[in-house]
């Protein structure tokens, strides 16, 4: 068979990564004040789903045009339509579920605080007394609610890949594009093109890792060069025994083409996003990476950071002499900025006639609610990426319309 960057971020602070896999449950609002029925983000293998709380929710991937319900007497209350990446989607999904469950400020779990606690960030907003959705969009002029699963507007969450994500938002079939890799690259247009017809929305940030499997990895296989995973990945070595391994094949996974994580690999590590490579097998989403590395005995893959487990972790990365580790305590790792294959993770919206900045209030809405510090713990952070440095925040808030 034939085997077929950047912005700067603060080092992560020192924790273990793989908390964050298990966090993406966090989407698990799901069995309190909203509803997740299809895929779990990076807690899923596979699956199309999305948040189905409140107004809005997910058909994995739907793109009809989206349903604007203007009235004369204020802002657009219609469903908000994100589509895209795996990768961005425990990010956009999880901000979804909480923004259509509308939690009040009593909640204390998701929103607010009660006598157990207060939700992370929560406090630094000035510990509004409004539900969350009723806040956020507030801020752009949309009236409250003030009830429960019934958010000023809706937001619905498609899972496809990243190229699938920036067609739809340049096709005008939904409101945010997804993506984990540029969009130049996934349309296949210039910077000029780019920022002529586009906003690009950094929520987070992704320290892409490359993971083996786990009979490899005790097998002494715990770090690899920069050259020889180039040289895995273009069919110059193919036995575990050329890099210090068992007498085996390797077993090349890859994720599928059109993929953000895929474009984010072949820049970064290849050099070229239309680099030929030599892949023994390709998935569509993250989830499915991990489950094929989990059940094979001789693989090596790519993949987003939250998705990696305890059956799943990442190998350390020479890159010219400097070791990047997956182990948080280490000089250098692979949350560090510096890593080469860090990516940033994108929300596209779209410049058209009616919003010529590029962003209208509803998508700062929600856009503005992930740049803060409650939305990077919660809605970053907590389901296994980068927060994004406090000067890459400032940079993101100026990119929205100001708040009314």
């Amino acid at each position: 068979m034939t085997r077929d960057q950047k912005r700067s971020g603060d080092r992560v602070s020192r924790r273990k990564f793989l908390v964050g896999s298990a966090a993406v449950g966090a989407a698990g609002l799901a069995g309190c004040t909203g509803s997740s029925d299809g895929g779990d983000g990076a807690g899923g293998d596979g699956g199309d789903g999305g948040s189905d709380g409140g107004d809005g929710s997910s058909d994995g991937g739907s793109q009809d045009t989206p349903t604007a319900t203007p009235t004369p007497s204020g802002p657009d209350t219609g469903l908000l339509r994100a589509e895209g990446s795996s990768t961005v989607y425990p990010i956009s999904n999880t901000g979804s579920s909480y923004w259509n469950s509308n939690a009040p400020p009593s909640d204390g779990e998701y929103w607010g605080s009660n006598s157990e606690g207060t939700v992370p960030g929560w406090e630094s907003l000035g510990e509004p007394d409004m539900n969350l959705a009723d806040y956020f969009a507030s801020l752009y002029g949309y009236e409250a609610t003030g009830t429960q699963a019934n958010p000023p507007f809706g937001i619905q969450v498609g899972l496809s890949h990243s190229g699938t994500g920036c067609k739809a938002v340049r096709d005008g079939l939904v409101d945010i594009g997804n993506s984990s890799g540029p969009i130049t690259a996934e349309l296949g247009i210039s910077e000029e093109e780019r920022d002529a017809n586009y906003v690009d929305h950094i929520v987070g940030r992704d320290g892409q890792p490359v993971v083996v499997s786990n009979q490899i990895s005790d097998a002494g296989v715990t770090e690899l060069t920069g050259e020889e995973i180039r040289g895995i990945y273009q069919g110059d070595i193919t036995n575990w025994s050329e890099v210090g391994g068992p007498d085996q094949e390797i077993l090349v996974i890859g994720r599928a083409e059109g993929s953000g994580t895929d474009t984010a690999f072949r820049l970064n590590m290849l050099g070229d996003a239309n680099a030929e490579m030599d892949v023994d097998q390709r998935y569509g989403q993250n989830q499915q990476v991990r489950t094929a590395v989990g059940n094979a005995d001789n693989a090596i893959a790519y993949m987003a950071l939250a998705f990696t487990n305890e059956n799943v972790v990442p190998i350390s990365i020479n890159f010219e002499g400097t070791v990047f580790s997956p182990d948080p305590s280490a000089e250098n790792t692979i949350f560090d900025s510096a890593y080469p294959l860090n990516r940033d993770l994108h929300m596209y919206t779209k410049i058209t006639d009616d919003t010529p900045e590029g962003t209208s209030i509803k998508e700062a809405a929600f856009l503005n609610m992930f740049l803060t510090e409650f939305g990077q713990k919660v809605f970053v952070e907590d389901v296994g990426y980068l927060p994004l440095s406090d000067a890459g925040l400032e940079a993101e808030k100026g990119k929205l319309p100001d708040q009314m």
